[in-house]
């Protein structure tokens, strides 16, 4: 009976709050699982005028011709090696980054640097793509200036296959290294201080120091880092490809998302567009899975 009470007098004083849950518990119900209806698309030869009920039960015929189809599997392969190299350049470059900014004394020079390279992280790509476009451009663009004053001739940095993965890997490193940098930088504040001035009594320096204390102190908040990320290998980043990628890079710029877009929304092919995405969705599930799997065996970190 106490129970009883007690329950109903928590839910009294504070249903306001879960009232307040109502507007986001909607917007997550109809933008996110009732579209997942749609899925039913991946094994129809969908037609619009025909809707979900009345067009034709092909089965897995949409995931046959996804693995036959030359374009479909260069897509699948350039989606797992751009996002696999970004998953890389964003594990290195914050980690180093932390190590560097660590050794900065002068605390308000810390936070000038910290604040410079976090702000792009709060700039979209259709502003980024365009301030890019500008400035690898090979008619006056700002970077190719400098190429060619060092003597060499002006690269097509979106244009040509192979430099456009570089860019693209490039500058999503440079657009949110400053916000990853931050794991590691909480990572390092959790470590004590008194095991510095022991080494210091040691006669440990700085470079004994950072090999015996804050790396190892890193690496346990990397491999979760490393671990998590590989849920993310098939998201190569549909916004910054979208943005930037053009008809003579689609050989080895354009990615799963993309490809959907385009042939599923431009192209009107709605079934073979939903598989592609369904492909996505299921691969993306186990890796996930299979990374919270990891990151519990080799670093301790669970969610639940």
């Amino acid at each position: 009976m106490r129970t009883r009470q007690r329950q109903g007098w928590k839910w009294k004083t504070t249903w306001p709050l879960h009232t307040m849950l109502l507007p986001g518990v909607a917007i997550v119900l109809i933008f996110c699982y009732l579209p997942m209806f749609g899925l039913v698309m991946a094994f129809q030869d969908f037609q619009p005028h025909l809707g979900f009920f009345r067009s034709d039960w092909i089965g897995l015929e949409n995931f046959r011709l996804m693995f036959e189809y030359p374009d479909a599997r260069q897509v699948i392969w350039n989606t797992f090696l751009i996002a696999f190299l970004k998953i890389i350049a964003h594990l290195i470059v914050p980690f180093v980054f932390a190590l560097l900014l660590n050794e900065v004394r002068r605390m308000l020079l810390k936070r000038l640097i910290q604040t410079f390279v976090y702000l792009p992280h709060f700039l979209s790509w259709v502003i980024l793509g365009g301030i890019l476009l500008d400035m690898l451009s090979t008619d006056g663009g700002l970077v190719n200036q400098l190429v060619g004053w060092l003597g060499f001739p002006p690269i097509f940095f979106l244009g040509d296959g192979d430099w456009f993965r570089i860019t693209v890997i490039a500058s999503d490193v440079w657009k949110d290294f400053g916000f990853s940098t931050i794991i590691f930088l909480a990572a390092l504040a959790g470590v004590n201080p008194e095991m510095y001035e022991a080494a210091l009594i040691d006669g440990a320096n700085r470079w004994r120091q950072t090999l015996s204390i804050t790396i190892p102190a890193m690496i346990p908040i990397a491999v979760v880092v490393a671990t998590l990320s590989l849920g993310n290998i098939l998201n190569a980043g549909f916004d910054q490809i979208f943005n930037l990628y053009n008809p003579l890079v689609y050989e080895k710029g354009d990615i799963i998302d993309t490809y959907v877009y385009r042939v599923g929304l431009i192209g009107g092919d709605f079934g073979f567009g939903t598989a592609v995405g369904v492909f996505k969705s299921l691969v993306s599930l186990t890796l996930i899975i299979i990374s919270y799997r990891l990151a519990y065996k080799l670093a301790g970190y669970r969610i639940f």
